[in-house]
């Protein structure tokens, strides 16, 4: 079996290889999406093959949809190349359940995939077009956080985002300012309304891209390369709403073992990729079972019937209780914390963490007792029963191929959420005591410590990809592991920035203590394992 078009045709090979097919007209349903698009996202990569075209695939199947979804894609075009196209926009989904079980589908809800280059005259062509169409209701997002920033490291501009701002709409060339473009293009035409949905993983991810796009809206207008009318439109929530969502399902790399189970199976197309922009894609997707979208209900063209895939459609402030449970308690700071002691600690999988009596602690310790007290219930999902599924199924779910280095990508845009929002709440709380935070603390210098890239046998390990690691680098160059060093000195500039941790953590009362546990995980070989179990010993 191979993953085009053709193959489908073939039921009787899906059948006996138990990977279930699409069920509805493939033909139809592109020819009706590309007459009248409805829904285009931004963001060709895993999350969005295993959640977002799964689930329009089932409205789909149960007849409740005749037109699929266009991706594009801005960041990486090779996914489009290499991975979708030859595959005729197809992708076999492996869901992973912690019983044990597979689940294996085809995934044909996509009915068009386009580069989001401003110099491919095709397909941004296409683009304008789908964006002039009255029929759009949903543009949708998952380019991660750090898509949705103009800005570097240091707070300045990017070079191109500089550049777009003086050129105009005209010929973008940064992803935020071709999607500026594209609403300038659907502004011309009609000025049809339409609704700007971020899935992306981050807290208040909507105002995220409206004050990104607002921003090139502001800077055209003041440059006199659009009229007042356009800024006036991006603006008006009537004509283009920018809504709060909240997803979570985990979505690793595509794994070796699911590569071997699909080819025993008869499946061909198993071979993966990594881009030379260090995505990691195959023709497969493996994910997990459990999943959660909660979207803001604010939709002024319409929307997909979403509510019958089990999408929960919410006012915004129950989208922000729920995003808040998940990305600052329940989920996000437990993974984080994982990710970093698992790399300190030479793990290669997230489950084989969960084997580890200390570090099991170390998460519940997090979860349960320092961030619970902080969430507000947001009535739709019990943050107690959330917080349970995660840290005995989820997390543990032993055919999950998870690791600690993926989850450590980008921390330095993750902390401020995942803990500063914690300690936010600790300081605005008369009943509740900042010095009581114990082990979030401890994890933050953790993280420092992990910046080294020196693992606690004191061997040298790679670490993750992160947009700050040139300016973490230099702050920390001194630092030698076992040896004395100005700690103060050397972490003040860090932890004092509070556009990492959300707030001054000096200020906040934490600083000192982040630099003790920092000091003592710095002892030598041997000392995060140590450290971690002294501080869960006086629990």
């Amino acid at each position: 079996m191979y993953l085009n078009n053709n193959e489908l045709d073939n039921i009787k090979q899906w059948q006996r290889a138990e990977i279930s097919i699409p069920k509805f007209n493939r033909t139809k349903m592109i020819e009706a999406t590309k007459k009248d698009p409805f829904w285009i996202h931004f963001g060709a990569g895993n999350i969005f093959r295993a959640f977002p075209a799964a689930l329009q695939q089932k409205l789909l199947d149960d007849g409740y949809s005749k037109r699929g979804i266009i991706v594009a894609e801005g960041y990486d075009y090779e996914i489009i190349d290499k991975i979708y196209r030859p595959h005729d926009n197809l992708s076999l989904l492996v869901t992973l359940k912690s019983d044990g079980t597979i689940d294996k589908k085809v995934i044909g809800s996509i009915a068009e995939s386009l580069k989001v280059d401003s110099d491919n005259k095709a397909d941004f062509s296409r683009l304008k077009e789908i964006f002039r169409a009255k029929s759009l209701e949903m543009v949708s997002f998952t380019i991660t956080e750090k898509g949705y920033s103009l800005v570097d490291g240091s707070g300045k501009f990017l070079a191109d985002v500089v550049n777009d701002f003086s050129n105009g709409p005209k010929n973008s060339k940064s992803y935020i300012g071709k999607v500026s473009a594209l609403c300038f293009e659907r502004y011309k035409f009609g000025a049809y309304p339409v609704a700007m949905v971020s899935m992306d993983n981050c807290s208040h991810n909507g105002s995220k891209l409206y004050s990104a796009i607002h921003e090139f809206a502001s800077k055209w207008l003041d440059k006199g390369l659009v009229d007042k009318g356009f800024l006036d439109y991006i603006e008006n929530p009537e004509k283009i709403s920018f809504t709060w969502s909240m997803i979570d399902k985990i979505t690793p790399r595509p794994d070796v073992s699911v590569k071997n189970m699909l080819q025993k199976c008869g499946f061909k197309d198993t071979e993966g990729i990594i881009t030379t922009k260090k995505t990691y894609i195959a023709p497969f997707v493996n994910s997990e079972e459990s999943q959660y979208l909660v979207i803001e209900n604010n939709f002024p063209n319409g929307r997909p019937q979403l509510d019958k895939t089990g999408v929960i459609f919410a006012q915004r402030e129950i989208v922000d209780k729920v995003e808040k449970m998940k990305v600052c308690t329940c989920l996000n700071p437990l993974h984080t914390a994982l990710a970093i002691f698992g790399c300190l600690l030479k793990y290669k999988k997230i489950s084989d963490e969960m084997k580890d009596k200390d570090l099991v602690k170390l998460v519940e310790e997090i979860g349960y007792k320092e961030g619970l007290p902080v969430v507000v219930d947001p009535g739709i999902i019990s943050p107690r029963k959330f917080l349970d599924e995660v840290l005995k199924v989820r997390v543990p779910n032993p055919f999950m191929p998870d690791t600690p280095q993926r989850i450590a990508t980008d921390t330095s845009q993750k902390l401020a959420i995942r803990f500063g929002e914690t300690i936010k709440a600790y300081l605005a709380n008369d009943k509740l005591n900042i010095k009581d935070l114990k082990f979030i603390p401890l994890v933050l210098a953790a993280w420092c410590r992990y910046l080294l890239g020196v693992d606690d046998d004191g061997k040298s390990f790679d670490i993750s990809p992160d947009p700050m690691l040139d300016t973490l680098d230099s702050q920390i160059k001194d630092l030698k592991l076992g040896e004395d060093c100005a700690v103060h000195t050397i972490l003040q500039p860090i932890l004092s920035d509070s556009t990492i941790f959300a707030v001054d953590l000096y200020k906040a009362g934490l600083g000192e203590v982040v630099e003790k546990d920092f000091s003592e995980l710095m002892e030598g070989p041997g000392a995060v394992r140590a450290t971690l179990r002294r501080h869960l010993a006086n629990k």
